[in-house]
């Protein structure tokens, strides 16, 4: 396999419905789907919800579902930057220092993220922690090319 056919994608699930988002899913032929979400049990998550995914993903689409705790930001750090009490640009620098304090990516290998997507709830990419996670990982990863699924 080469450097163009290793790919990590990103999606999040708000502004899609079920069938827009599990098209996204089976057309990036990715095999594994990581949850990085904080909340992933809320009734707002819809047909997002862990448990849902666990079961729909195999049988929609042929996916493993996995949910890695320790990539998500902390409740506490996510707050701040929605109750606008710090930037973007604050709530990037701790989520990577808070990515880098828990040694994840340390411990992983390529192969982890490989044919990957990162879940998350926003709708764009672009103020997106999984944004900030994917760049972290291919700077690790170089050879692991970014696609955020929209």
């Amino acid at each position: 396999m080469d450097g163009v056919d290793m790919k990590l994608f990103t999606i999040g699930f708000t502004g899609k419905n079920a069938e827009k988002f599990f098209s996204l899913l089976e057309s990036s032929e990715a095999n594994k789907l990581i949850d990085i979400r904080i909340n992933r049990t809320s009734q707002l998550a819809g047909f997002a919800k862990e448990q849902d995914l666990e079961f729909f993903l195999p049988k929609i689409v042929g996916m493993q579902y996995q949910v890695w705790d320790d990539l998500a930001p902390t409740k506490e750090l996510l707050a701040s930057y929605r109750d606008k009490e710090i930037l973007w640009e604050e709530f990037a620098q701790k989520y990577q220092d808070l990515i880098n304090l828990r040694g994840t990516l340390e411990k992983s290998s390529q192969t982890d993220f490989e044919n990957a997507v990162l879940l998350c709830s926003e709708h764009e990419p672009e103020k997106c922690h999984r944004t900030l996670l994917a760049e972290l990982i291919t700077q690790k990863f170089p050879l692991l090319g970014v696609t955020h699924l929209i």
